[in-house]
């Protein structure tokens, strides 16, 4: 079964970022919730361990009207979310997507690439990053050696509480991976910082963030669960090796240091763990993907009873504009999300009949994007739908339909043949050529349905090429931003794509927006922090 975060009883903080004490649910502070009265077995553990987790698909301690993140931060909860705010930070600055709601906080200035430090989508994830990261610290430090010993909890019990202290500590390098990755030098807390202390955060360079967040996973690889062993939805070794993949493949953006050959080596290591790629790609985005475990390596999990809020998948199945409920399995489309022409001719049959990839939706949708904020120019997503593989209704449908029940993965093996292929291209020793084209061709095999007419030979295995095909592989799974800085054609004249710049056509702008801007209240409340150069 999915790990069904509503169904604890939530433990969570009661300030905005750092932790000071713990309420119940409902926030009514009582005298007898304190630390010492909830951690005292495995399940007061494991029950906390889940609000760590479900800070990643929730915006707060109820569907809505608790949120994490201060409406004075995020003016919209449904905007609040992890994976919403991640999602349109990696995905409406690119080729993949445009959203038609100009007046949505912190969405004008984003394709257009003129954002500001003022920003409601950037500084929002900057907190929903930290919030979770306060949420690991505390963990960390509840599930200490001296904490359980003062508690009791000793032997099996002991151990597993510990495989649950390092699931926490994953998660934090995680979000650390994603501050590292769009904001780069960011203040650094972990379970030392003392809270309410006056001593602010220092400010951590991004070369010594890598190697934190490097340290970290090598640290906890042992102290998580076998590769395929813990609970669907929960990290495990191979999270932690392909979060590792996924930095070393970045090492020379993060550190100006490539690390070609660690990544190969974290990738075959995923591979010799016995995952497949699941036979239908097309299955990969449905209300009953959590029967992927063949592929997934870590998702994000969603419940259309009880996650319910609007970001996460919801968003991506309500989003596309046009598309009609029966289609999506929603109740209908919100108008928004569309995606540029550059990257819909990233697919040479754009109807899906050879590609299955090419999930777009044209009737009523003009190809080319010539206004920015009008619904129907850009063609739309069918990716995500809220239907089980054979056709039927979501196994967790609410009546409405307006939440989603698809899981989001993370890491999936797709993304891991891919970063395999380019790092030996590039240059890094542990694999072969020959490998990473039968990668990439069993891909395009899945992609084409099994058969053969799509693989490529060795003399079109190319950068350029692993490019394009992380497009078509890994579209709408919130890589793109960080893929096309890594090529060198995010900011730069090397790629354009319509209104990129602001232009239509697509122009270059400063280099100062390969980083996000740090929020302007920290840096207001903490001296220790420097602004990122041009903001």
């Amino acid at each position: 079964m999915k790990l069904r975060v509503l169904q604890f009883m939530l433990l969570v903080c009661t300030t905005t970022v750092l932790m000071v004490g713990c309420t119940k649910l409902d926030l009514t502070p009582t005298n007898d919730l304190i630390a010492d009265n909830v951690y005292t077995s495995v399940g007061g553990y494991k029950q906390s361990l889940a609000k760590v987790y479900g800070a990643f698909a929730l915006t707060g301690n109820a569907s809505v009207g608790q949120p994490d993140i201060p409406t004075e931060i995020i003016r919209d909860e449904g905007n609040s979310d992890f994976l919403r705010l991640y999602w349109n930070l990696q995905e409406l600055t690119t080729d993949e997507a445009v959203w038609s709601w100009q007046s949505d906080g912190g969405i004008q200035g984003l394709h257009e690439m003129s954002w500001s430090s003022s920003n409601s989508i950037i500084n929002g994830l900057y907190y929903r990053s930290y919030f979770q990261i306060t949420l690991c610290n505390d963990f960390i430090n509840q599930s200490s050696d001296d904490n359980l010993n003062r508690r009791g909890i000793t032997g099996a019990d002991a151990t597993e509480v510990r495989r649950f202290r390092a699931e926490a500590r994953f998660i934090r390098a995680y979000q650390y991976s994603v501050l590292m990755d769009l904001y780069g030098n960011v203040p650094m807390v972990t379970e030392a910082t003392q809270i309410g202390g006056t001593e602010l955060p220092a400010q951590i360079q991004r070369r010594d963030l890598f190697n934190y967040v490097e340290t970290e996973l090598r640290a906890i690889e042992t102290d998580l669960p076998a590769a395929r062993t813990n609970e669907y939805g929960r990290a495990d070794q191979a999270a932690a090796w392909a979060l590792l993949s996924r930095i070393y493949l970045n090492a020379e953006v993060y550190t100006g240091t490539a690390r070609y050959t660690d990544a190969i080596t974290y990738c075959n290591r995923i591979i010799a763990a016995g995952y497949a790629l699941h036979n239908n790609y097309r299955e990969l985005t449905t209300a009953d993907n959590h029967l992927n475990r063949d592929e997934f390596i870590l998702t994000i999990n969603y419940d259309g009873s009880s996650t319910q809020n609007f970001g996460g998948t919801t968003y991506l199945m309500h989003g596309p504009a046009g598309v009609p409920g029966d289609i999506s399995g929603s109740s209908g489309s919100w108008g928004g999300l569309r995606i540029t022409q550059q990257f819909v001719n990233l697919f040479a049959d754009r109807t899906g009949a050879t590609d299955t990839r090419a999930q777009f939706y044209m009737t009523g949708q003009n190809l080319e994007v010539t206004d920015l904020y009008t619904s129907t120019d850009g063609y739309s997503s069918t990716k995500y739908r809220n239907r089980t593989r054979s056709g039927a209704p979501a196994p967790n449908q609410d009546v409405a339909r307006d939440f989603s029940d698809i899981d989001f993965p993370l890491f999936r093996l797709g993304e891991i043949y891919l970063t395999y292929a380019e790092s030996v291209l590039r240059g890094g020793t542990g694999g072969s050529l020959t490998t990473a084209l039968d990668y990439v061709n069993r891909l395009r095999t899945r992609a084409y349905n099994g058969s053969a007419a799509g693989n490529i030979t060795s003399s079109a295995l190319t950068t350029n090429f692993i490019l394009d095909e992380r497009g078509r592989e890994l579209w709408y799974e919130a890589t793109r931003r960080t893929d096309l800085i890594r090529y060198g054609r995010f900011t730069t004249a090397a790629y354009l794509w319509a209104w990129k710049g602001g232009v239509r056509g697509g122009a270059a702008v400063d280099s100062r927006f390969n980083l996000y801007p740090l929020p302007p209240t920290d840096l207001s409340a903490n001296p220790n922090l420097r602004q990122n150069p041009g903001y």
